[in-house]
């Protein structure tokens, strides 16, 4: 029985959701060493430049920034090391056919502890265009709106 339920989560990378078209999630575990564990139980962690990628039928994660730990000493990590995440062998096959087949590449999109364990989301995405991002954020805008007049018109209505 897990000493921790729940999820918590340590990072989200919204810029991911902006600049690229969310296809499908897949949660992965990560290999992590102690202190990385420690500096992530203190919510500590940056995705904004993070991507995966498959080689030799395993998965791995780059450029996800974990700060060194506080009250570590020599035994400390590298905060930007290459960490290896933790699929199912058809899950890391779905995944490099999907980016081999190209325009495709895997994002992570939030880091987090699943009871007590760290995950990850990751994501197979497509990037967006400029003018896609900017119509998504017409589309959010328009719906703000309309949610605002709905609001105010059922206020009016009591």
């Amino acid at each position: 029985m897990p000493r921790e339920r729940g999820e918590t989560v340590v990072a989200t990378n919204r810029r991911a959701r902006h600049e690229y078209a969310i296809e499908k999630t897949y949660e992965a575990g990560l290999v992590l060493t102690g202190t990385e564990v420690k500096s992530l139980r203190q919510g500590r962690a940056n995705l904004s430049d993070g991507y995966a990628f498959i080689q030799g039928g395993e998965a791995f994660l780059d450029s996800v920034h974990i700060p060194e730990y506080s009250q570590g000493h020599w035994t400390n990590h590298a905060s930007k090391r290459i960490r290896k995440l933790l699929l199912h062998k058809d899950e890391i096959i779905k995944l490099s056919h999907a980016v081999s087949a190209g325009g495709y590449t895997l994002v992570p999109l939030k880091l987090y502890f699943s009871d007590g364990r760290a995950k990850v989301e990751i994501a197979v995405a497509k990037g967006k265009h400029e003018w896609d991002k900017r119509q998504t954020l017409r589309e959010r805008q328009d719906k703000r709106e309309a949610e605002r007049a709905m609001r105010s018109r059922n206020r009016l209505g009591d």
